[in-house]
């Protein structure tokens, strides 16, 4: 119990049943006995719901409505419980003059980087190939590629591609990036990167680069920044790693440089449109390794997320600016 902190209601706009644990649990754990915390119910009317309410935690960025915003005069914080926030209507809420908060991407890095190294590999290595001739008993093919000396290309260098630099830096990768910010020398050789180059750097480093892996948030300025011109470029020998947004990719061009054997590979846990229906070509590609925009959903995710979100809810109860405002 920290008595120096004002009781404040929260309010949690969660996925469904099968879809909220752990989140759930870690958030309680988080938040401990210090706060009163209800889960929303959409079968309820709202406004003896959110009237009272001093901050709504919303599961993904994905639950929250104008209706909501409308009956919601105490709220103090809207926090997000999510990095992403591109289906969140926040000019809404900048007009509503409602505070709202994500929890960023270091909280997630660690777990992306995971999934995008797991793609590569398992891309290099020619996955599906390996389990039709192991059920088929055609040992000792295919042939794979090794990771050491292949050129990578991190479209973005926040914390999720500083995580994945790290990772395939034993690997012995050659490791290139793109980026609107200014990078140091010091970030720069921290992270074994050999080159940090500008958004119009990319049309010049995509030829050269054997793996390219998506790391930015999807707006209008990012959306489809890998179009049917700049698919093009990429050699018939590379492959692509998007654990980011799908519509950072015109998926119809890449589905279409996979068949046509203009891309080696992809590896994608996020798509244009989600969820993504389970009969879309793109899945029984043998060059596709796919997973369910899981890539963030980790243990350890989740439990950060949860402590972030329970320190901002504190803050807000000693009446201090909540961190990571995105209005």
């Amino acid at each position: 119990m920290k008595p120096s902190l004002k009781r404040l209601q929260v309010l949690f706009l969660a996925h469904p049943p099968h879809l909220r644990e752990p989140w759930l649990n870690d958030l309680r754990q988080a938040l401990g006995s210090q706060h009163d915390f209800a889960l929303w119910d959409e079968h309820q009317p709202l406004t003896p719901q959110f009237a009272k309410v001093d901050v709504v935690v919303d599961q993904g960025g994905v639950h929250s409505t104008r209706a909501m915003a409308d009956v919601s005069p105490a709220v103090k914080l809207w926090q997000i419980l999510g990095t992403g926030f591109e289906k969140f209507d926040l000019e809404y809420w900048r007009q509503k003059k409602i505070p709202v908060a994500n929890t960023p991407g270091q909280f997630s890095a660690d777990a992306l980087g995971e999934c995008a190294m797991m793609f590569m590999l398992m891309l290099a290595r020619r996955w599906h190939e390996t389990q039709v001739n192991l059920r088929e008993s055609r040992f000792y093919a295919p042939l794979g590629r090794e990771l050491a000396g292949a050129r990578l290309l991190l479209i973005g260098f926040g914390a999720s591609a500083k995580a994945l630099a790290a990772r395939v830096r034993p690997f012995g990768m050659r490791v290139f990036a793109v980026e609107v910010r200014e990078v140091s020398e010091a970030e720069r050789r921290e992270f074994g990167v050999e080159v940090v180059g500008k958004p119009a750097d990319i049309d010049r480093l995509l030829p050269e680069c054997d793996y390219v892996s998506l790391h930015l948030h999807l707006n209008d300025e990012t959306r489809h920044i890998l179009d049917a011109r700049r698919l093009a470029l990429l050699k018939p020998t590379a492959c692509l790693i998007n654990v980011a947004r799908g519509a950072l990719v015109d998926q119809v061009s890449l589905y279409r440089n996979l068949v046509e054997g203009r891309l080696a590979g992809a590896g994608l846990d996020v798509f244009e449109s989600e969820p993504a229906d389970p009969t879309d070509p793109l899945f029984k590609l043998p060059n596709v390794v796919a997973t369910p925009h899981v890539s963030g959903s980790t243990d350890g995710t989740s439990r950060r997320r949860a402590q972030c979100v329970a320190a901002n809810i504190d803050r807000v109860a000693q009446g201090l600016e909540p961190l990571y405002r995105i209005d």
